[in-house]
């Protein structure tokens, strides 16, 4: 009704476009309502009087005085989002804009450039994505131009549970004002759940550029030769398809001290299509049991009110459908300790390293039974994140499942004093979730994570555990496209007994010929502990031999210990097999990197 009250105001408008856009806004998120605002405000800056004209049509006759330039650096796709809708958003306020992927963006170009606006997200131990390197290793070198006639604004987006929390947009933020650019508003470091917060910061960027940047026709800006441009899909994180489970069958033996799971969502009549090395959006809810006991340890019922996104429920229905409640944070953590005064977690607060590393090992509701302390509604939903959707390598090709997308999920399971305690998506699909159910999913594409287009080039893949998932994929794809380039697989769990994931499948590809190398680490079968690295390192002569024939090396897996462990294996087979200096081999496997021939897929 608020809309109709409002329309008691002199209201332009007549009853029945209230009443068209009343039901729009009834149908759409809040970061949706944010992006139609700024649309319609676009278009009345645009529109004479009475008539309606074209969003790309010049606004005036007097020539631009500048150009919007759009800059991401994404690794997963939401910085390449982001970075879209903000485009979407210059476009319908007249501006002039160009986006660009990092990758596709030549930084001599920044000395011609007036406005840039950096969409950032950060890899790895604060590196920058695979497409940004180029770009990241410019503007630090002496090549770089002096850049006094630039105004930026960056926006990097990351977790804050990890130590180099948006690094990567800090390092642009550093270059760039070092240069003599200078910045049109202060940098954005958003966390996990930064929806609203990018809202608000795109809408204050635009006008920051609207100060000073003349509007103008909308240039369309061509991609780069090679790539295409894929249908948008209906469905998104914001606006998410509610498929069917048909099955969740565990794959690790009874006696395995791991559950991982084999998952299978039904995609059909959705329209949804993903690539290999794509990932799934997983939408969940909380566990009921599990949003009781931290009701109980704040000494709250879980019937009072809370207000969230304009919406109001009970604070129980809260915790299940809008809050992150399993996972802890340092920021989450670092607010407790203040509001409960624990000696204890204000100790830790002190030392960064301890906090994140208690953060990273410790569930919300034992944060909370460090000390016993009565909390509002307020103050509990104040302590926690946004609920966001989990995303899982995806596991199949459509060419071999059809409207089907396959997962392997490891169930986050352990004990805590007795007391069982399980990670809040994997629980979910493993647990709580019946086959015939609905899930909301989405597709997020991962452009840095894919096969070689030419289908003869040799691919060494490397995925302990559930990083065997997108190689699975990948494997399912070349064979259904007779795909001619040979396949290694270097694979890796506990015990060959017990933990072999998909084994049937992998020997049958290994006996067909689909998979020409296959070798496996299980580092409990045996007395001393063997890992994929040592694999690697074992077929030093022969993997030396696949990177000098063009081979493709994946690694996707466990980022904390696994991938560096295997960087630095690859880094000594250059060394011995190339003759190289320690230096030399880290170039050589970076320009491996930055030409689409070292893809990681770790978290």
């Amino acid at each position: 009704m608020l809309l109709k009250e409002l329309s008691a105001i002199a209201s332009p408008l007549n009853d029945q476009q209230i009443d068209q856009l009343q039901q729009a806004a009834a149908e759409s998120s809040p970061q949706q309502l944010a992006w139609i605002s700024g649309y319609f405000w676009g278009l009345s800056q645009i529109q004479a009087p009475g008539h309606l004209q074209s969003v790309t049509q010049p606004a005036a006759a007097a020539p631009p005085a500048g150009k919007l330039t759009i800059i991401y650096a994404s690794q997963t796709g939401n910085a390449k989002g982001v970075a879209e809708t903000l485009k979407a958003e210059a476009s319908a306020a007249g501006m002039s804009v160009e986006l660009f992927s990092a990758g596709d963006y030549k930084g001599k170009n920044l000395a011609k450039a007036t406005h840039v606006i950096i969409v950032a997200s950060t890899h790895g131990e604060g590196e920058a994505p695979d497409d940004a390197i180029e770009l990241h290793e410019f503007l630090q070198s002496k090549k770089a131009p002096k850049l006094p006639n630039l105004k930026y604004a960056i926006i990097g987006l990351g977790d804050s549970s990890y130590e180099f929390f948006c690094q990567t947009a800090k390092d642009f933020d550093g270059f760039l004002s070092k240069l003599g650019a200078q910045p049109m508003l202060e940098r954005l470091d958003c966390d996990v759940d930064y929806d609203a917060s990018v809202a608000e910061w795109r809408a204050k960027a635009l006008d920051k550029v609207r100060e000073t940047l003349a509007s103008g026709e909308a240039e369309v800006v061509q991609l780069p030769v090679g790539q295409t441009q894929q249908a948008p899909s209906p469905y998104s994180k914001q606006k998410p398809y509610s498929a069917t489970l048909l099955t969740s069958q565990k794959i690790t033996g009874r006696r395995s001290g791991k559950d991982v799971r084999h998952i299978e969502i039904d995609l059909e009549e959705s329209g949804l299509t993903y690539q290999p090395g794509d990932a799934l959006g997983v939408w969940y809810e909380n566990d009921a049991t599990l949003a009781a006991a931290i009701l109980a340890k704040a000494g709250l019922s879980g019937e009072e009110t809370v207000e969230v996104d304009g919406d109001k429920l009970s604070l129980k229905q809260a915790l299940i459908s809008e809050y992150e409640i399993t996972a802890a944070n340092p920021q989450l953590v670092t607010k407790f300790a203040q509001l409960s005064g624990s000696k204890k977690l204000e100790k830790l607060v002190s030392d960064k390293d301890k906090l994140r590393e208690y953060a990273g090992n410790t569930q919300l509701v034992d944060v909370l039974a460090e000390k016993k302390t009565q909390l509002s509604a307020e103050q509990l939903t104040g302590l926690l994140r946004r609920l966001t959707p989990r995303l899982y390598s995806i596991a199949s090709s459509q060419e071999e499942v059809g409207e089907e997308v396959h997962l392997t999920v490891g169930v986050v399971e352990y004990e805590k004093e007795g007391e069982s305690r399980l990670g809040g998506a994997s629980s979910f699909l493993s647990h709580r979730l019946a086959e015939g159910d609905s899930v909301k999913v989405f597709v997020e594409p991962n452009n840095n994570f894919k096969l070689p287009a030419d289908d003869n080039t040799p691919v060494i893949m490397i995925g302990p555990g559930t990083g065997i998932a997108p190689f699975r994929a990948f494997i399912q794809e070349r064979e259904n496209r007779d795909a001619e380039g040979k396949n290694w697989l270097f694979f890796g769990d506990r015990t060959f007994t017990e933990d072999f994931l998909y084994q049937v499948e992998w020997q049958k590809y290994l006996k067909s010929g689909v998979v020409n190398h296959l070798d496996v680490a299980f580092s409990r079968d045996q007395k001393e502990k063997v890992y994929v690295q040592h694999r690697v390192l074992e077929q030093a002569e022969q993997v030396w031999e696949w990177l000098q024939d063009g081979a493709h090396v994946y690694v996707c897996g466990d980022a904390n210990h696994m991938a560096k462990d295997v960087h630095e294996a690859l880094i000594t087979v250059i060394e011995q097999q190339g003759n190289q200096g320690r230096e030399q081999a880290e170039q050589y496997l970076n320009d491996l990197r930055k030409n689409k021939r070292y893809q990681r897929d770790v978290y």
